[in-house]
Protein backbone atom coordinates (compact mmCIF):
# COMPACT_ATOMS: atom_id res chain seq x y z
CA UNK A 1 0.00 0.00 0.00
CA UNK A 2 1.45 3.39 -0.93
CA UNK A 3 1.43 6.34 1.46
CA UNK A 4 0.90 9.55 -0.55
CA UNK A 5 2.87 8.00 -3.40
CA UNK A 6 6.15 8.25 -1.46
CA UNK A 7 6.72 5.50 1.08
CA UNK A 8 5.76 1.86 1.05
CA UNK A 9 3.85 0.94 4.20
CA UNK A 10 4.80 -2.51 5.44
CA UNK A 11 2.85 -4.37 8.11
CA UNK A 12 4.87 -6.96 10.00
CA UNK A 13 3.08 -9.65 12.03
CA UNK A 14 4.49 -12.03 14.60
CA UNK A 15 2.88 -14.35 17.13
CA UNK A 16 3.78 -15.93 20.43
CA UNK A 17 2.97 -16.51 24.06
CA UNK A 18 5.03 -13.52 25.30
CA UNK A 19 5.11 -14.89 28.84
CA UNK A 20 7.68 -13.37 31.22
CA UNK A 21 8.74 -10.70 28.75
CA UNK A 22 12.53 -10.80 28.34
CA UNK A 23 15.42 -9.57 26.20
CA UNK A 24 14.86 -12.30 23.59
CA UNK A 25 11.30 -11.09 23.07
CA UNK A 26 12.54 -7.53 22.72
CA UNK A 27 15.13 -8.59 20.14
CA UNK A 28 12.46 -10.27 17.98
CA UNK A 29 10.08 -7.31 18.26
CA UNK A 30 12.80 -4.77 17.47
CA UNK A 31 13.81 -6.89 14.47
CA UNK A 32 10.18 -6.80 13.31
CA UNK A 33 10.17 -3.00 13.61
CA UNK A 34 13.34 -2.83 11.49
CA UNK A 35 11.46 -4.64 8.69
CA UNK A 36 8.49 -2.30 8.38
CA UNK A 37 6.44 0.62 9.58
CA UNK A 38 3.81 -1.19 11.62
CA UNK A 39 4.31 -4.18 13.91
CA UNK A 40 1.31 -6.28 14.89
CA UNK A 41 1.72 -8.92 17.59
CA UNK A 42 -0.55 -11.90 18.10
CA UNK A 43 -0.75 -13.13 21.70
CA UNK A 44 -1.76 -16.75 22.31
CA UNK A 45 -4.52 -17.35 24.83
CA UNK A 46 -3.86 -19.79 27.67
CA UNK A 47 -6.02 -22.36 25.88
CA UNK A 48 -4.01 -22.07 22.68
CA UNK A 49 -0.74 -22.42 24.60
CA UNK A 50 -2.09 -25.48 26.45
CA UNK A 51 -2.80 -27.12 23.09
CA UNK A 52 0.93 -27.32 22.24
CA UNK A 53 2.92 -26.76 25.46
CA UNK A 54 2.86 -28.60 28.75
CA UNK A 55 2.91 -25.39 30.82
CA UNK A 56 0.44 -22.55 30.43
CA UNK A 57 1.67 -18.96 30.83
CA UNK A 58 2.43 -17.57 34.28
CA UNK A 59 1.27 -14.08 33.30
CA UNK A 60 -2.44 -13.75 32.36
CA UNK A 61 -3.32 -12.92 28.74
CA UNK A 62 -4.55 -9.39 29.50
CA UNK A 63 -1.32 -8.53 31.32
CA UNK A 64 0.86 -10.00 28.55
CA UNK A 65 -1.02 -7.83 26.08
CA UNK A 66 -0.60 -4.73 28.28
CA UNK A 67 3.17 -5.24 28.45
CA UNK A 68 3.42 -5.55 24.68
CA UNK A 69 1.24 -2.47 24.10
CA UNK A 70 3.67 -0.45 26.25
CA UNK A 71 6.62 -1.16 23.93
CA UNK A 72 7.60 1.52 21.38
CA UNK A 73 8.36 -1.12 18.75
CA UNK A 74 4.82 -2.58 18.87
CA UNK A 75 1.87 -0.87 17.19
CA UNK A 76 -0.96 -3.43 17.32
CA UNK A 77 -1.58 -6.16 19.91
CA UNK A 78 -4.30 -8.74 19.42
CA UNK A 79 -5.11 -12.03 21.13
CA UNK A 80 -5.78 -15.25 19.30
CA UNK A 81 -7.97 -18.01 20.63
CA UNK A 82 -7.40 -20.68 17.99
CA UNK A 83 -4.16 -22.20 16.76
CA UNK A 84 -4.33 -20.72 13.26
CA UNK A 85 -2.77 -17.64 11.75
CA UNK A 86 -4.38 -17.21 8.33
CA UNK A 87 -7.40 -15.21 9.54
CA UNK A 88 -5.22 -12.59 11.26
CA UNK A 89 -2.95 -12.36 8.21
CA UNK A 90 -6.04 -11.73 6.06
CA UNK A 91 -7.60 -9.19 8.45
CA UNK A 92 -4.37 -7.25 8.93
CA UNK A 93 -3.24 -7.53 5.30
CA UNK A 94 0.18 -8.67 6.50
CA UNK A 95 3.21 -8.02 4.30
CA UNK A 96 5.73 -10.05 6.31
CA UNK A 97 5.04 -12.76 8.88
CA UNK A 98 7.94 -13.26 11.30
CA UNK A 99 8.24 -16.71 12.86
CA UNK A 100 10.60 -18.43 15.27
CA UNK A 101 13.14 -21.10 14.50
CA UNK A 102 10.88 -23.83 15.94
CA UNK A 103 8.13 -23.19 13.36
CA UNK A 104 7.75 -26.74 12.10
CA UNK A 105 5.29 -28.25 9.61
CA UNK A 106 2.06 -28.45 11.59
CA UNK A 107 -1.11 -28.04 9.47
CA UNK A 108 -1.87 -24.54 10.83
CA UNK A 109 1.66 -23.45 9.89
CA UNK A 110 1.43 -24.92 6.40
CA UNK A 111 -1.97 -23.26 5.89
CA UNK A 112 -0.66 -19.76 6.59
CA UNK A 113 2.50 -20.40 4.55
CA UNK A 114 0.35 -21.39 1.58
CA UNK A 115 -1.93 -18.37 2.01
CA UNK A 116 0.97 -15.90 2.23
CA UNK A 117 2.78 -17.45 -0.72
CA UNK A 118 -0.37 -17.20 -2.87
CA UNK A 119 -0.65 -13.50 -1.95
CA UNK A 120 3.02 -12.80 -2.72
CA UNK A 121 3.78 -12.08 0.95
CA UNK A 122 6.90 -13.07 2.88
CA UNK A 123 7.71 -15.26 5.87
CA UNK A 124 10.93 -14.54 7.72
CA UNK A 125 12.26 -17.06 10.21
CA UNK A 126 14.37 -15.71 13.10
CA UNK A 127 16.62 -17.39 15.64
CA UNK A 128 15.75 -17.16 19.29
CA UNK A 129 17.97 -15.37 21.77
CA UNK A 130 20.58 -17.99 22.72
CA UNK A 131 20.72 -17.12 26.43
CA UNK A 132 17.12 -16.42 27.34
CA UNK A 133 13.68 -17.96 27.12
CA UNK A 134 10.61 -17.90 29.33
CA UNK A 135 11.16 -21.62 29.98
CA UNK A 136 14.75 -21.01 31.14
CA UNK A 137 13.59 -18.17 33.40
CA UNK A 138 10.93 -20.42 34.96
CA UNK A 139 13.42 -23.28 35.44
CA UNK A 140 15.96 -20.96 37.08
CA UNK A 141 13.30 -19.50 39.38
CA UNK A 142 12.18 -22.98 40.49
CA UNK A 143 15.78 -24.08 41.03
CA UNK A 144 16.43 -21.01 43.20
CA UNK A 145 13.30 -21.70 45.25
CA UNK A 146 14.40 -25.28 45.95
CA UNK A 147 17.98 -24.21 46.69
CA UNK A 148 16.74 -21.67 49.25
CA UNK A 149 14.52 -24.22 51.00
Amino acid sequence: MLNQGKNLIMLIYTVGTWDLLHVGHLAILQHCKSLGNTVAVGVASDEVVASYKKNVPVVPLVQRMEMLKALRCVDIVRPYYELEYTSACKELDVDIFVIGEDWGKAPHNLDVESFLKAKGKSIIQVSYHPQTSSTKIKEKTIAQLYAAA
